[in-house]
């Protein structure tokens, strides 16, 4: 089947969202096996999908066909999304997570197959995406194509803040803890040729997807095991924690508001939002939860600023809808709109089920 990207325009006057269309990323779709549940979160993965603001440029996997594709933005029109060059093969098998350097100018694929690893490319404006030599690392995971999950499989990518490290998570298979893989970034983009393991803290088992802590050399990482786990990467302290979320079922997806200094954490089981906030000594702990809709499977989520304000968007997949929170305030998050995907998709002759995957923001200049 295809794999698409549904884009939204916001209204400037109300914050709402309107479904606007559907492009074709020239790829398929793949689900992982998850011991035949065939249930959302497919690529057992966040950041299949992934905006650049500084490149505006759009990536996306395609698990089916391991291939990325790429796309320009026009800054002052998003809707206008145009495929630059062709898809390029990922530099693996089953493709799961994208993440652009600072500028917008590298792309890294983390692949999550029997093929396992990472691979960068040079993002160029015309001809797309081009392969950068010295970046294609092993994972070294025993995996199959598509992968077997979710315990112990690949879960997102991401460069460090200072964009001198790309950090892949991968999830462990209780009781043994999964790890965050760690490549150094040269000069010339490319990568050190073996990773560094970190492991969680005590009690942290399968992280997730990363959010940096801006300024700290740190990343919370959600865990579907406990909650979430704080990685320290300073040399000079040992503040790296598991905080776990009672009640959690699945907690795997997070991103970061500018506007409330908090971090907003996505559970595929509860349909649960978990508002957490992280200390200046990386103490971790939980502000407020928000539930979305009953058995909705809220998974991928991503944090927009628009007009001074921060709105969260959240991918409720067993709903085909798309949550729209405003946070206001620290504790003050609001659910103010639920846009649904599968009606219109329908309409316009798609097919839209449980196996949406992915969330990205990219705001009009």
């Amino acid at each position: 089947m295809c794999f698409y990207a549904p884009l939204f325009d916001a209204f400037p006057n109300d914050f709402h969202q309107n479904l606007r269309q559907a492009v074709s990323t020239r790829g398929l779709g793949l689900h992982g096996n998850d011991g035949g549940a065939n249930g959302p979160d497919g690529l057992f993965t966040q950041g299949a999908v992934k905006a650049s603001a500084a490149a505006s440029m759009l990536a996306t996997v395609n698990p089916g066909s391991n291939t990325l594709s790429i796309f320009s933005i026009n800054p002052s029109n998003p809707i206008d999304i145009q495929l630059v060059g062709d898809p390029v093969g990922s530099g693996g098998e089953f493709p799961v997570s994208v993440a652009f350097n600072k500028a917008g100018d590298t792309l890294c694929a983390l692949n999550g197959g029997q093929v396992n690893g990472v691979s960068c490319f040079k993002v160029d404006q015309t001809k797309g995406l081009v392969s950068l030599s010295g970046t294609n690392r092993s994972l070294n995971l025993n995996q199959t194509t598509p992968a077997n999950g979710p315990p112990g499989t690949a879960s997102h990518i991401i460069f460090s803040e200072d964009n001198t490290q790309l950090i892949a998570s991968v999830k462990g298979v209780p009781p043994t803890p999964g790890f965050l893989a760690v490549w150094n970034v040269a000069s010339d983009g490319s990568l050190s040729p073996d990773f560094k393991s970190v492991a969680p803290a005590a009690g942290g088992l399968l992280p997730f997807s990363m959010t940096l802590i801006e300024g700290k050399n740190a990343i919370l990482a959600t865990d579907a095991g406990v909650g979430f786990d704080i990685f320290d990467f300073n040399s000079d302290s040992n503040a790296s924690s598991v905080v776990p979320i009672d009640g959690q079922s699945a907690t795997c997806w997070s991103s970061f508001s500018s506007q409330t200094g908090n971090f907003y954490l996505t559970d595929i089981g509860t349909s649960m939002v978990t508002e957490v906030n992280v200390d200046s000594n990386l103490k971790g702990s939980i502000v407020k939860q928000y539930a979305q809709g009953n058995n909705s499977g809220t998974i991928d989520n991503d944090i927009a600023s628009i007009s001074g304000k921060d709105f969260m968007y959240v991918l409720a997949a067993n709903a085909t809808a798309i949550d729209v929170l405003s946070l206001n305030a620290p504790g003050q998050a609001q659910n103010i709109q639920k846009v649904d995907i599968a009606g219109p998709a329908k309409a316009a002759g798609l097919t839209v089920g449980v196996s949406v995957q992915g969330m990205t923001t990219f705001v009009k200049k």
